[in-house]
């Protein structure tokens, strides 16, 4: 049974007790308010409302009306009368607002140390790191605080955290939610990101906050159904990058066991981490610098020492390299655009190790700039994201895996992701079923090369379609080869065919069958189950071509040719 507001506002207090670590905070709703809500929720009853009972932090970069927005910077504090458009809808959905949490100042850096109100405590080793910069909201749900928590995620913040605290960070695509009302850091490339402990939890959640927003300028229209559950295709492709001599051997280990998971191919990853250096060595420092014009110029004094030399360097880089970098950025978002053709997703670990708090004293830049590795380019390459840990290394720490795919991917990602979680974690909850067909979608049969893991599903997935279910035809059906696809033909005596029902948005039919050369096309196939949308040959076409109906579908044909 679910419980209800005032059991988790209890909860939610003693854990926060237990954890005893102030430095998650920087605003923690007094123990009085809290149950008020709680009561008042549970007054009202959960009316629908899909988070009713469930306890939420918010990053301190994230206006809460009411509450102060410091980013970490005390002299920047203000109070907002209104709270950002992501905190409204969480807390319309009948969530608990805990607190604000701690970060690295103006969210510039991946380590969480860099704030005057002190280190969150990694909660599997006090010598560590907690990542940030959105440190206070992983550790809240890393130690058990809150159900879910709100980051932001420019260079890895909403991912790296999740890493070292064994919980799930997903970034959503940049513009998928209205960052009005949040401090910016690297504005054209800032997402608001969701933290909880399983994918389905963290896809829910940003299901309540998305949506397109006039007001903020880099807000952009979603297509239809993007963050629907997919299933998990039986072909999965996963792209794969060799990163031994990058990272640690546990953290290798463990990337290895996850990819083992799915079909794999090497993609070069060396012009990705090119990239993903200019984050903080190239024109977007300057875009830093511009988000925090006023204070660098007239009071860098109220600045945290390290965040203030990362952000003075912005004013002296120049225009000209600027225009190299997006040359170079442009070069490198047509290199992902390939890799996404042949697989359903690329797979990096979240980072390649874990810093002592040590070796941050020592060296307040090195590990941080290495934290962000394979982080650093997600966002500029236009990258949607889910980290999720992929078990403990031998020192006992936790380590990630992050599964990445193109923009409004993150439905598709999703069971990718949770198959790798619950792979290396058990006793999960069970999860969340595949969504059913949804207003303004369309199955579609496939039979041929638009399969997953096939030559064409790229023009599928490109579309927004999402995998549903493996099915077969009604025994009536004839399949023939036509050069590299298939045709496929009522005829007798017909067998039952092989194939995947795929959803795609309605409006993406046309788009699609325009890429489908005569004489095939679509029309309704009789399933098992009922009729449905499907790929059809005409008839007479057939007649000269190889006919494969024994082998039972196209995979098991080609299975065949390849080994014979």
């Amino acid at each position: 049974m679910t419980r209800g507001p005032l059991a988790a506002a209890e909860a939610a207090l003693a854990a926060d007790r237990a954890a005893a670590d102030r430095a998650i905070w920087i605003t923690r709703v007094s123990d009085a308010d809290l149950l008020a809500q709680a009561r008042a929720l549970e007054a009202e009853g959960p009316r629908g409302r899909p988070l009713w009972g469930l306890t939420v932090a918010v990053k301190d970069n994230i206006d809460v009306a009411g509450l102060p927005t410091t980013a970490a910077c005390p002299d920047y504090a203000q109070v907002p009368a209104e709270s950002a458009p992501s905190v409204r809808r969480l807390l319309e959905a009948g969530a608990l607002l805990v607190g604000k949490t701690n970060m690295d100042q103006f969210a510039t850096g991946l380590v969480g140390v860099r704030s005057p109100y002190g280190t969150p405590r990694n909660v599997f080793s006090a010598a560590h790191v907690p990542g940030g910069s959105s440190s206070g909201s992983g550790v809240a749900v890393a130690a058990g605080i809150v159900d879910i928590a709100l980051g932001t995620d420019t260079a890895g913040s909403g991912r790296v955290p999740a890493a070292f605290g064994d919980i799930v960070g997903l970034k959503p695509t940049v513009g998928a939610i209205s960052a009005i009302g949040t401090v910016p850091a690297c504005r054209s490339v800032d997402t608001i990101s969701v933290f909880a402990r399983t994918v389905d939890a963290a896809l829910a959640v940003q299901r309540i906050i998305h949506g397109y927003d006039p007001a903020d300028p880099y807000s952009r229209p979603a297509p239809p159904g993007y963050l629907r559950r997919a299933a998990l295709p039986a072909a999965t492709r996963l792209a794969v990058a060799e990163i031994d001599a990058l990272c640690e051997p546990e953290v290798v280990r463990l990337y290895r066991r996850a990819a083992a998971l799915f079909a794999t191919e090497i993609f070069e990853i060396a012009p990705f981490l090119e990239i993903a250096r200019l984050l903080y060595d190239g024109p977007w420092v300057a875009e830093r610098t511009a988000a925090l014009r006023d204070i660098v110029t007239a009071r860098p004094e109220i600045m945290h020492p390290v965040t203030r030399a990362i952000v003075e360097a912005g004013l002296t880089r120049l225009t000209v390299d600027a225009f190299d970098a997006f040359h170079a950025l442009a070069t490198v978002r047509r290199l992902a655009s390939e890799v996404f053709a042949r697989c359903d997703a690329m797979l990096l670990p979240t980072t390649p190790f874990c810093p002592t708090l040590a070796e941050l004293a020592a060296d307040p830049f090195g590990p941080n700039a290495r934290l962000g590795t394979f982080t650093n380019f997600v966002n500029l390459c236009d990258l949607a994201a889910i980290a999720v840990p992929a078990g403990f290394g031998a020192d006992g720490l936790p380590v990630g895996v992050t599964v990445l795919g193109p923009a409004w991917s993150e439905g598709r990602l999703a069971a990718i992701a949770d198959h790798i979680h619950r792979s290396c974690t058990p006793g999960l909850p069970p999860p969340a079923p595949t969504d059913d067909l949804g207003p303004g979608e369309t199955a579609l049969f496939c039979i041929g090369a638009h399969m997953s893991g096939l030559p064409l599903n790229a023009q599928i997935t490109d579309l927004g379609g999402r995998f549903l279910r493996p099915a077969r035809t009604a025994p009536a059906y004839r399949l023939h080869v036509l050069g590299s696809r298939p045709g496929m033909a009522r005829r007798e005596p017909g067998a039952a065919i092989e194939g995947e029902v795929w959803a795609l948005p309605t409006t993406a039919i046309g788009a699609l069958l325009a890429l489908v050369p005569a004489p095939l096309g679509f029309g309704t196939v009789a399933l098992e189950d009922g009729p449905c949308l499907g790929f059809l040959a005409e008839a007479q076409a057939l007649d000269d071509a190889t006919d494969i109906t024994p082998y039972g579908g196209w995979r098991a044909w080609l299975a065949a040719k390849t080994t014979s």
